[in-house]
């Protein structure tokens, strides 16, 4: 049944006017609520923003919030164009709704660069319509009315009224289509670090994480999956599992066996015992060594282009050399710190979900197509994200969860278990890179070509889209947009599915693929007998962000300082996500092979800055997690499953293996660029091109093993 939004949205309204709160207007019901007398006690002109009698500002974030700082630089932009006074700011997190507030995906380091100019226009909106209103009381031109830090200004007499004393009047006025947006220059909030509206919760505990959402008569669940890609269960048996105290119910879902109970350890200990019989399917004969095997078969034949500039015939000539060589990339796990959960309630033909999710949209169509009911009738409430980095676009746990739900007709707080989260992730692909490139006796580069091997995401998310045979443009990001001036280039790929889940892994391709290319451009360099730095210069004429980045990392990094013995610099520039970034790490090799990653210096150039230091502990967040991927970071395949269980056995970065990290921020006018992933790219190549130069041994395979080293 469809559901009524007149009458649901006024009901919410008829409980919240008196608190002088609106959450959640449809806009389309204006002229009703003002007839009922609502509105007045709120001035919300739009979507984003709602300001209160008492002067306080309620702004709502669409995105979710895994510490990038969201919460904080959003509402800024916002606030900003509405000249509000900061500390009259509160922030709100946006429940899921199909367009009300636009695309609601938090992924691709969007946030900011897809909603600025929105966002902007929806605080000026707001300002105009404050000034209209006091300009009305005052029976004045609006022109000669400015608003500042919370109020109208009369400038010929310096009256002044504040915002929340202005409510009544302008909401009861048109919305301006398209407000006048201030000069950059005036900017007072964007381009300064302001005190987080979120800190306190999260320091204080009172932050909700998805795990820690409570409900009335809340039963707990955990799922056992067959431990093989693409097996099934055949039969099992609950009985040892109903002996642990507290469990209510065993059952078969689709994914796997239910496990629900009246606490999480209950559940997590009769999933241990669970006798269950498993079909492992066709992938039980396949491991690691066999997919690579696969793939290099694959890899030798029949490839998509991606780009061929100049004459591939004149690649090569007798005087040419020729440098071949290969990079590999392994699976590797998201690791986010806080395990797939969610909290689901299916009732009386409705659905509410308390959920950490980076596509609330999704989460909302796909539990409505699983339940059969309409969207407008599933609530998902996001809360914080205790870390995503892609993995939490999926929605498989939301599934289990609406399941048990629906079956025990109670909310159920599903928890997967670490172990559950590593054996059954979207994992980044692992990745083969066969790279070639043309030196002249001049030693200028002539020629470069570049292969991608690799597992498709969309192509095993979307396979009805590339069955006659179309490129996955997305698998040579940060590939086929070499930067380099060099006259013959190919860039081809080609696609190597298995039944090991891929997923979009914090910067998607683009760390694959920069570590290939940087680690590349540095053999080559030294193969002309040329300094990687100056080498890279030489090649980047045309790319001037490219070079502001490089040439600003290598001043501040102090590049051709000299070196002791076992230590190097190595440098590498990327650009992904609408930004530019930069990196020279240097490191100490022992002569037992132990590494030690020291420094890290990095620029980025991400455009306008709104927060500068959300963008600093992104970029900082970047390394840390690039980091662990290089010294650690492989997921391997036995038997059709994955080796690895718990952190014991897929290892982070220690807070002792830390580097000093140094972080610089291009000043820029241009529109906004990401901030969450544009810093990990450079990652990978910075520290195995300064292994290189400590040491003379070129890193082509990640994680570095201590062979590689000693």
């Amino acid at each position: 049944m469809k559901k009524d939004y007149s009458r649901r949205d006024f009901l919410k309204l008829s409980t919240t006017a008196s608190a002088g709160l609106m959450i959640g207007v449809v806009l389309p019901y204006k002229e009703r609520l003002l007839s009922a007398g609502f509105v007045a006690e709120v001035f919300e002109p739009n979507v984003w923003v709602s300001i209160r009698p008492d002067n306080t500002i309620l702004i709502t974030a669409a995105k979710s919030e895994m510490g990038q700082h969201i919460r904080t630089s959003l509402p800024m932009i916002v606030a900003e164009e509405l000249e509000a006074d900061w500390s009259q700011v509160e922030v709100a997190q946006a429940d899921a709704h199909p367009d009300k507030y636009g695309s609601q995906g938090t992924g691709g380091s969007g946030s900011i660069r897809r909603s600025f100019n929105r966002l902007r226009k929806a605080g000026a909106a707001a300002r105009e319509m404050l000034i209209q209103a006091a300009a009305d009381k005052w029976n004045v031109l609006p022109a000669t009315c400015r608003a500042e830090n919370g109020t109208i200004i009369h400038q010929p007499s310096g009256n002044s009224l504040t915002f929340g004393e202005l409510v009544e009047a302008a909401s009861k006025l048109p919305v301006p289509e398209d407000p006048p947006l201030k000069s950059p220059k005036d900017f007072k909030l964007i381009g300064n670090s302001m005190p987080g509206l979120d800190t306190l919760s999260r320091v204080n505990g009172t932050a909700q994480f998805g795990i820690d959402v409570q409900r009335p008569n809340m039963v707990y669940a955990t799922v056992l999956r067959c431990p093989t890609f693409g097996g099934n269960v055949k039969s099992f048996n609950p009985k040892e599992a109903n002996k642990v105290s507290g469990v209510l119910e065993v059952f078969q879902i689709d994914e796997g066996i239910a496990v629900v109970g009246k606490n999480t350890w209950s559940v997590i200990k009769a999933q241990r015992v669970l006798d269950v019989d498993w079909d492992p399917g066709d992938f039980a004969n396949w491991d690691s060594k066999r997919i690579e095997d696969m793939m290099e078969e694959k890899g030798s034949g029949k490839a998509l282009i991606a780009r061929n500039d100049g004459t591939t015939s004149t690649f090569i000539d007798g005087e040419d050399r020729l440098i071949e060589v290969q990079y590999k990339v392994p699976f590797t796990s998201h690791a986010t710190m806080e395990p797939m959960n969610c909290v689901a309630h299916v009732r009386n033909g409705s659905c509410e979900i308390w959920a950490p999710t980076q596509l609330p949209q999704r989460v909302q169509s796909t539990a409505a197509d699983a339940l059969g009911l309409d969207p407008e009738n599933v609530d998902v409430h996001v809360t914080m994200l205790g870390g995503g980095f892609g993995r939490r676009l999926f929605t498989d746990y939301i599934l289990d969860a609406i399941q048990i739900s629906k079956r025990m007709n109670k909310p159920v707080k599903l928890i997967w278990t670490r172990e559950d989260d590593m054996h059954h992730d979207f994992y980044r692909p692992t990745s083969i890179h066969k790279l070639s490139g043309t030196l002249t006796k001049q030693n200028k580069v002539k020629s470069w070509s570049h292969r991608v091997i690799a597992p498709s995401i969309s192509g095993q998310l979307f396979p009805e889209k590339f069955q006659d045979g179309k490129l996955d443009h997305s698998a040579v990001n940060g590939a086929s947009n070499l930067p380099y001036a060099i006259p013959n280039v190919l860039v081809d790929y080609v696609m190597t599915n298995t039944k090991v889940p891929v997923g979009w892994w914090r910067s998607v391709y683009n760390s694959q693929n920069a570590f290939a290319n940087e680690g590349f451009i540095d053999e080559m360099s030294y193969a002309a007998g040329v300094d990687p730095y100056k080498f890279r210069i030489q090649l980047l004429a045309g790319a001037p962000r490219h070079l502001g980045v490089i040439k600003l990392t290598a001043e501040k990094a102090g590049w051709g300082k000299k070196m002791d013995k076992g230590q190097g610099m190595g440098i590498a520039v990327h650009e992904s996500f609408g930004s530019w970034a930069a990196q020279v790490a240097e490191v100490t090799v022992g002569e037992n092979g132990k590494l030690t990653i020291d420094k890290i210096v990095t620029t980025v150039d991400c455009g306008l800055v709104v927060n500068p230091d959300g963008v600093k502990a992104q970029m900082e967040s970047s390394i840390v997690y690039g980091l662990t991927s290089i010294l650690k970071g492989e997921i391997t395949i036995e038997k059709g499953a994955v080796v690895q269980s718990n952190f014991h056995e897929f290892k982070l970065l220690q807070i002792d293996e830390m580097p000093v990290v140094e972080v610089h921020i291009v000043p820029s006018a241009e529109p906004p660029g990401g901030a969450g992933e544009p810093g990990l790219p450079p990652v990978a190549p910075a520290v195995t091109n300064a292994i290189f130069a400590a040491t003379g041994k070129r890193i082509r395979r990640l994680p570095i093993r201590q062979e590689d080293l000693g």
